[in-house]
């Protein structure tokens, strides 16, 4: 509504105007003006139906008016009446192409530009006859062939160059819906992939849920057995009632992991993807994490090999993660290179930076889970679960993780090593 407002009151203001880029084809008062290309591209846009006749009729009265007020004032006198019936003839042209364009319900074959084009001339002919009959009966203009010859041509020309500046619109348009479409389609997979991750480290929750709840159990059943009656019985209970409360737990966390494994392990060929282009959402994606942070980084790319499609979120969870971390550790410029090489049947993934480094005593601290050097602006630290999730992960995989820190030149690289199988479409 607010849309169709917006369009209607560009069209009372630029139709009038552009009315008066004209000439008269017949060496009378009949113009042929841009006008009309005006009023047909804004009709193309028009959303709402009956918005397409009320804007015939007040744009045919905006141009009456527009043209007796520039007669007045040009000619410096005001003859209403003589002005009137000069004018008055527009209205019905302006009125009767709405309508007709209304009808035949033009807007509908946005996709088909030759069947708008051929509907325009058709709905420009008519009008203009219209036009020429209003005035024939009122003013006496006579009504020829090669006037009507005259209104075809013109009519020709003006719809395909109104039509062809649409259809670049359009394509323009529609080039910046598809790069909407692939930007929510990287959020969606960095979304999914950030779920995998999750349901990863929930799966290693309920494993060590399981076996804390066991351990307790096993614990109450030797005090039970114990010679201190009075104490055994206090602790036993509490430690029972312990493992109960873990067992809760669990089953919480079973229920999530449950609906997460559903939405994620329901694999598709669509989970698969063309190494290159999962490098392209990597690369994006931390580009943005840079900017973001107001760090200048250059990232460089090194592919070899033939690769078949990779499952998309083990892969992007994998890397995504140490080219952040990579990122991270560069304090305001540096330099990422990221490499994906095939080797026999591994993947061999590298990620080199330039950023702080990392100490010789804690290069096995970093994989400990809670450990962090990161802080937020508030001084509240990071989870420290990224690097020790990204170990799991290779290592549920059967692959293997290596990191190298020449902590004299700031350089850290990791290297991580996967079967290409684990991360290939079965079957």
């Amino acid at each position: 509504m607010k849309e169709d407002l917006i369009i209607l009151a560009l069209m009372i203001i630029t139709v009038p105007l552009t009315g008066e880029l004209k000439f008269y084809p017949f060496n009378d008062t009949f113009r042929v003006s841009f006008g009309t290309t005006a009023f047909f591209f804004f009709l193309l846009w028009i959303r709402k139906r009956y918005w397409l006749v009320l804007s015939g009729f007040i744009v045919g009265i905006s141009v009456i008016s527009f043209r007796i007020a520039l007669d007045w004032i040009v000619n410096r006198g005001f003859q209403f009446e003589y002005d009137f019936i000069i004018h008055f003839s527009s209205a019905f042209y302006y009125a009767t192409y709405s309508s007709l364009f209304y009808l035949v319900r033009v807007n509908n074959f946005h996709s088909k530009p030759l069947i708008i084009g051929f509907m325009s001339i058709f709905i420009e002919i008519t009008s203009a006859i219209v036009e020429l009959s209003v005035r024939h009966f009122v003013l006496g203009n006579l009504i020829t062939l090669p006037m009507l010859s005259k209104i075809i041509i013109i009519a020709i020309i003006r719809s395909f160059f109104a039509l062809s500046f649409f259809t670049v619109l359009k394509l323009h348009e529609a080039k910046l819906e598809s790069k909407q479409h692939q930007e929510r389609n990287i959020h969606m997979l960095s979304l999914i992939s950030n779920l995998y991750e999750e349901s990863i480290q929930l799966k290693k929750t309920l494993r060590d849920s399981e076996d804390i709840t066991r351990k307790c159990y096993n614990l109450y059943r030797k005090l039970e057995k114990s010679n201190s009656p009075l104490v055994v019985e206090e602790i036993s209970k509490e430690i029972l009632q312990l493992a109960g409360e873990i067992h809760e737990i669990k089953k919480d966390n079973q229920r999530i992991y449950a609906g997460l494994n559903k939405l994620i392990s329901a694999e598709s060929s669509s989970d698969y993807m063309d190494i290159l282009k999962i490098y392209n959402i990597i690369l994006k994606t931390n580009k943005n994490y840079a900017m973001l942070l107001n760090k200048n980084i250059t990232f460089i790319s090194n592919i070899q090999g033939q690769l078949p499609p990779l499952h998309i979120y083990t892969v992007l969870s994998i890397i995504n993660n140490l080219v952040s971390n990579a990122v991270e550790s560069i304090v305001d410029s540096g330099l990422i290179k990221i490499s994906i090489n095939k080797t026999d049947h591994l993947v061999q993934f590298t990620v080199w930076d330039n950023g702080v480094g990392i100490p010789q005593k804690k290069k096995e601290l970093i994989f400990k889970p809670g450990y962090t050097t990161k802080y937020d602006v508030s001084g509240n630290p990071s989870t420290g679960m990224g690097l020790p999730y990204v170990k799991e992960l290779v290592a549920n995989l059967n692959g293997t993780l290596t990191v190298e820190s020449i902590t004299e030149k700031n350089e850290t690289i990791f290297t991580i090593k996967i079967p290409i199988n684990s991360l290939i479409k079965k079957g």
